[in-house]
């Protein structure tokens, strides 16, 4: 990993301990937030190295679903949601504009 790179990833996380209980936000809300619009990838590759301190459970995809890992990811972060309150509809979305970070 570039130094670069290290550095973004480590802007990812400061923003993602920001985000509160019981919402959520997606990769490329990320990406925008940290002035880099076209960085969503690169966000979502930060994901994958997050580290335990911060609520990678909150981070979403452009549609409000769980991206698919190659982990058993997927229902550890559902139950995570639940349990903050946050809802998924029978296909497995979440409501941007109920749960979603405003702030962010």
């Amino acid at each position: 990993m570039t130094a670069a790179a290290s550095g973004f990833f480590q802007r990812v996380y400061a923003l993602v301990r920001k985000i509160p209980r019981g919402r959520v936000v997606t990769y490329g809300q990320i990406a925008r937030a940290l002035g880099a619009p076209g960085a969503a990838r690169t966000v979502g590759w930060a994901m994958r190295a997050c580290p335990a301190d911060a609520p990678w459970h909150r981070v979403v995809n452009a549609r409000g679903a769980i991206s698919l890992r190659p982990t058993s990811g997927y229902p550890e972060q559902r139950a995570r949601l639940r349990a903050e309150g946050v809802r998924l509809d029978r296909a497995g979305k979440i409501d941007l504009r109920q749960y979603g970070w405003k702030k962010i």
